[in-house]
Order: structure tokens, then sequence, then C-alpha cells
């Protein structure tokens, strides 16, 4: 398997040091630059072509938020995916950021290997094989990214188990609409048996997750996001309420 091409960008130099000697002792990573300069990040960029981007958001003459409406304007070819790495835990930050093209959003300080987790992840689930620009607009974020930044947005961290039997939730209700109604006979099984483990354990775990993001209370970003209100917090959803609501949301967006 091909090593994941990865590019730092920090302003703090201990910062990029910790990370450039943690990720070059990983043997499918390789680490083919780190600036500390916003204003060289672009141009850094195409001259090495990262799959893979860990910035700050606050960088010295050229902030986050510009680095990422420069990638935006970039050809899908050279264009890498985004982890946002920061001090800044504003809702309004994380929303503007997944708006720009983020696919994740990290929060200092940080655990390194949950990183190099998401490194992984990130990789891996976004094939570049296809040119953004050939596809329909409201396609051009892959069904992943969709599901991963609405979960980010919310509040539901990526570490717990159930973000990840969530995920696969959406997914198995995305092909087949009609499992949200066989929800403790087919779909928590069918997790299950894919991360080795039983329906209740599966059940407990996305009722947790659900129950973190209300507690966040992250609510009122979601909803702006989509332009009304799509989560109440007197109203907490069922894990089959929850599951159906973001698979109809991302539904109506793939087909809008």
């Amino acid at each position: 398997m091909d090593r994941i091409r990865v590019m730092l960008a920090d302003d703090n130099l201990n910062i990029l040091r910790l990370l450039s000697d943690f990720l070059e002792r990983k043997p499918d990573i390789e680490l083919v630059a780190a600036v500390s300069d916003g204003m060289e990040v672009p141009d850094a960029v195409r001259q090495h072509v990262p799959e893979i981007l860990v910035m700050d958001i606050i960088m010295p003459r050229r902030d986050g938020f510009m680095i990422l409406e420069a990638l935006g304007a970039m050809e899908e070819a050279v264009r890498p995916r985004v982890i946002v790495l920061t001090g800044l835990a504003r809702d309004d930050f994380i929303m503007r950021a997944i708006r720009l093209g983020a696919s994740y959003y990290m929060v200092k300080p940080f655990d390194m290997n949950l990183l190099y987790e998401r490194i992984v992840e990130i990789a891996r689930d976004a094939p570049r094989s296809v040119a953004a620009d050939a596809l329909p607009e409201g396609e051009r974020e892959s069904v992943d990214e969709q599901i991963t930044n609405l979960f980010l947005t919310l509040g539901i961290p990526a570490h717990i188990k159930g973000y990840q039997y969530l995920r696969e939730a959406v997914r198995m209700v995305l092909e087949n609409h009609d499992v949200i109604n066989r929800i403790t006979k087919e779909l928590y099984p069918g997790i299950a048996r894919k991360y080795e483990t039983s329906a209740s354990k599966v059940e407990r775990a996305m009722r947790h997750a659900i129950e973190v993001a209300w507690t966040r209370g992250r609510l009122e970003t979601v909803n702006q996001m989509y332009g009304y209100k799509v989560f109440k917090r007197e109203d907490k959803p069922t894990n089959g309420e929850f599951i159906a609501l973001v698979s109809d949301k991302i539904s109506v967006k793939k087909t809008a």
C-alpha cells in the first residue's frame, strides 16, 4: 500500500517538531513538507502535492481560512484533504472551516495517536480518482465526508464507539432505506457483526454518542448549517430518529 503523503503547517515550531518526529516514525506516512508561514502553504502544496494537510488556523500573513479558500480554488489533482489542528474551539470557526472544505477539526491539546488515526481514515476513505469538477454540484462532497462533517459539527467525538456505529448505520440506511424499519432485527446486528460486538452494545454506544452531542450544546450550529431547526434541545431523538434524520438530509443534498 502506498504511503500517505502528509504536509504540516503551524507557526508553533515546537508543535511542528513534535508532529514531524512522530509522523516520520510511522511506516505508512511520508512527511513531504512542514511550513510555519501561512503565505507559503499554497505554493508548498503545489510543489509537494500532499494527500493530507494538517494545519493550524492561526498562521502569520495568511490564516487557515484564507488557506482553505486558496486550496478550494486549486485543481483536484493537487488539492489535499485538510485536517485543522488548532486551539480555537468556537463553533462558528468549526462550521466555517467545514464549509470551506476541511475534512476534520481537532482542538489542541490533542492526542497524536488519534491524529494519526484520522489521517489514515481520511486518506483511505477519500479516493482522489474522480475530479470534483466532473461531478454534479450536489455530489462534490462524498457521503462519508457529509456524515463526518455533520457529526463533527454536532459534537460527536470521533474516538467513541458510537461515532463509528452511527456512521455505519447512516451508510446502511442510505443504501437501503427500509433497514431503518428493522433497526433491532437487522441494523444493530449488522453493525455488531462488522465490529465483532453485540447488538445491545451497538445500541447503547449509539445512545451515548447522541447524549454527548446534546450535552455539548452545538445544536444551533447545525440548525444554522441547514437553515432551519433540524434539532431541538427539548426533543432528543431516539437512535432510529437520529439515523433517519441524518440519512434523509444527506439524501436530499445528493439529489438537490
